[in-house]
């Protein structure tokens, strides 16, 4: 009889404690300390002779409307003379933009060349306070014949 009383025991006294700990973890949880959004790294990057000279994820404080900006940088050592920038979430649902400054045509980008902000403003954008998704630059170098595609992700928490 005494050793089921010291096992009862045992069970009971660590039962308590297991019971705490899952009590606390699930109190962290309900108040967003444990929120996985929170610590996704803010990145853009891009391949094949563009970069990310600069990014926001804008939360649409001012705007009423969340954006995501970026601008492009041309270092391929050659002008783009058409440049097409779409930007997909991971469910290769597609952003729009609103004002079309994704599609610069009209002028390409030179080599060095930072480009103006090509905003996304609808579609794959979304309502809460993180975003990770897939840029697609279309290009077609000056002298060239042919078109090419640069891949490139951005990713990061909507700021004001």
């Amino acid at each position: 009889m005494k050793k089921a009383q010291a096992a009862m025991e045992f069970l009971m006294t660590y039962g308590w404690a297991i019971l705490v700990v899952l009590a606390a973890i699930g109190a962290l949880a309900y108040f967003g300390v444990l929120n996985q959004a929170k610590f996704l790294p803010s990145k853009c990057s891009i391949s094949d002779g563009f970069t990310c000279a600069e990014y926001k994820l804008d939360s649409g404080e001012v705007s009423g409307t969340k954006q995501v900006k970026i601008y492009l940088q041309n270092n391929m050592g050659v002008d783009a003379d058409v440049v097409l920038v779409e930007l997909v979430d991971d469910a290769e649902t597609p952003c729009t933009s609103s004002d079309n400054s994704n599609d610069l045509t009209s002028g390409g980008l030179v080599n060095g060349q930072k480009s103006a902000a090509i905003v996304f403003d609808g579609g794959c954008i979304p309502t809460g306070s993180s975003f990770k998704g897939n840029i697609i630059v279309t290009y077609e170098k000056v002298e060239g014949d042919e078109f090419h595609t640069a891949t490139g992700t951005i990713s990061g928490r909507f700021e004001d």
